[in-house]
């Protein structure tokens, strides 16, 4: 590895790794002989995505990185932990170690050796810039970033990857960059940091779409965990289709031209979402199923609990896949119960034990017999094992979240103690399956196995999306919510809204760099299609603007901003249509 030390690759499904420095984009590379090589198509409702999510390294969360939060008390997500580095002597020395430390080359080499042959990775929008006033540790993220795409290459490791925090917040919670209100799509200055998300996603598009990065790369998340259940869906519609033409315009569309679209049900539900941009080219649905996290917590068996996927989740995995298209669980965890270290948050309790902050429903249990692995027994140990397989079929597509759980220091020596949540602490325990594949079947009912209609995977029919599909989904949305609570609270009208202007310079990331290569490399410019040239969002000169963490509930505006005219309906390319390979 890059620090000097070795190891030994083991992978018992035939998988392969392949790395050049002269030829360093070769894509040939296989991560198991049931996964097509890098350079070969994954054939969508046929070949299984068995993936894992790379959570906690480039965006942090409390109880994945714990001893990171536990160094400075009372921090609660990364905008508060930036903050407390940015005024500690190190200043982000600790963040550049975790980054370095938590997740290597080796981890990406035991994740395939693990059978698995997706991962996804979640980025933070200050992996491309951070402005002024904003704490977080500017653009390093990214090096790093590059870094896994060297390492998905070599074992053969396709990368979805995902924009997790955006700029005001999708959702609230501490992985969207700051714990509180949404400030996204929401509230006083949720279009102005909608449009700064657009541009962050036309500067992934731009480098993700390049020839040298397209094959290791094929899917992106362009926002997790909206929460469209108070942004609501005609208004994360609207902000979609901006999405949808962005990225397509630099791509064009048809099989093998850029990624595929993943957009998170926004906990509707996926059904919600049938209809939506029929014949889009390659949009794929993402869901989350979490167990844990139900309003009533369960004490039952895990006997028990291993029945449940295939009731409440299977059909719904097989009924989008049919209907929708392309279908994944972008997370799922071994969690039966919200037990676990800092898992809802830092010291809000825990719904199992009857302690968590705002609810007052009865204790179905205690936790230290879930946290402390050390204990599990051979019966347990068996029961989990069962419980995730019977997940993997059901979900049919997945990436498990997440792979690694870092130690507190709270025990002595310091452990793990949110162990549902890490699949490597559960194969080298014992309770996660050896190989992913043993759980297929095993659900009554089959499940999605043939090959998705032609349009869901770029061919014929791909990009011809009826007209009157979009005509109501205006950019921006004419209202959007002032704020989530009350619900009855009045929406603000668009046009009075604050807004930027997309005439900054067009924002390119750096590629990765290879010190050991004797032959000249073309590693990319970071634009695969120059003629899109959409300028950066930046404040309109003269303005002033809110934080924009500070948007939800203020006062709203009732004249137009800066005294300028209407917020402008933005004019985005429209793809462009190649034909699909023959």
């Amino acid at each position: 590895m890059e620090d000097g030390t070795t190891f030994t690759y083991k992978n018992s499904f035939d998988g392969f790794w392949v790395y050049d420095p002269n030829d360093p984009f070769n894509d040939t590379a296989q991560a198991q002989s049931y996964s097509p090589p890098l350079n070969q198509p994954w054939k969508y409702g046929t070949d299984r995505i068995r993936g894992v999510n790379v959570g906690g390294w480039l965006t942090l969360e409390p109880f994945i990185s714990p001893a990171l939060f536990e160094r400075f008390p009372g921090t609660q997500d990364e905008y508060d932990l930036s903050n407390a580095m940015k005024q500690n002597d190190g200043g982000y020395d600790m963040l550049e170690e975790h980054y370095a430390t938590f997740i290597t080359e080796q981890d990406f080499a035991e994740i395939a050796g693990a059978g698995l042959n997706w991962v996804r990775i979640p980025i933070p929008f200050w992996a491309i810039e951070v402005w002024d006033g904003e704490p977080f540790y500017p653009k390093r993220a990214w090096d790093y970033f590059l870094k896994a795409i060297v390492w998905a290459r070599k074992y053969g490791l396709r990368i979805n990857i995902d924009l997790h925090a955006v700029p005001g917040s999708q959702n609230g919670w501490n992985h969207s960059s700051r714990l509180g209100k949404i400030n996204f799509m929401e509230g006083v200055m949720g279009i102005a940091n909608a449009q700064r998300t657009l541009t962050y996603i036309q500067t992934l598009a731009q480098f993700i779409c390049q020839d040298q990065y397209k094959n290791v790369i094929p899917m992106f998340g362009i926002i997790n965990e909206a929460l469209t259940t108070e942004i609501g869906q005609p208004q994360m519609e609207s902000f979609y289709v901006q999405a949808y033409n962005i990225i397509r315009s630099i791509s064009g569309t048809g099989e093998g031209k850029g990624p595929y679209i993943s957009i998170h049900d926004g906990f509707l539900g996926m059904d919600k979402w049938v209809g939506f941009l029929p014949n889009a080219d390659r949009l794929a649905m993402d869901t989350h199923f979490y167990f844990a996290f139900a309003q009533t917590p369960s004490n039952s068996s895990l006997d028990v609990w291993a029945q449940q996927p295939c009731k409440s989740q299977q059909g719904k995995m097989t009924a989008s896949l049919t209907n929708f298209g392309v279908t994944g669980a972008g997370e799922f965890s071994l969690a039966i119960n919200d037990c676990g270290l800092n898992v809802n948050g830092v010291g809000l309790g825990t719904r199992f034990e009857g302690t968590y902050v705002g609810d007052d429903k009865p204790a179905a249990g205690t936790c230290p017999p879930w946290d402390e692995w050390e204990n599990y027994t051979p019966e347990t140990k068996a029961g989990l094992k069962q419980f995730a397989l019977m997940e993997m079929d059901a979900l049919q597509n997945w990436f498990f979240w997440t792979w690694k759980v870092g130690n507190t220091t709270k025990t002595s020596p310091p452990r793990v103690r949110a162990p549902f949540w890490s699949y490597k602490l559960g194969l080298d325990n014992g309770w996660m399956p050896t190989d992913p594949r043993a759980g297929d079947g095993l659900c009554p009912q089959p499940g999605f196995d043939q090959p998705h209609q032609s349009w869901m995977t770029g061919g014929v029919g791909a990009g011809d999306i009826p007209p009157e599909a979009t005509a109501a989904l205006v950019w921006p949305p004419a209202q959007i919510e002032w704020t989530g609570i009350p619900t009855d609270a009045p929406m603000l009208t668009a046009t009075f809204l604050p807004s930027y202007t997309p005439t900054g310079a067009v924002i390119t990331m750096p590629a990765p760099t290879f010190a050991d290569a004797t032959a000249s490399i073309d590693v990319g410019n970071g634009l695969a299609n120059p003629q899109v040239t959409l300028g950066a969002y930046v404040p309109i000169s003269g303005c002033t603007y809110l934080n924009e963490y500070e948007g939800n509930g203020a006062p709203a505006p009732t004249e137009l901003p800066c005294g300028a005219a209407p917020v402008r309906r933005d004019a985005i390319p429209e793809p462009m249509v190649t034909p699909p390979p023959s």
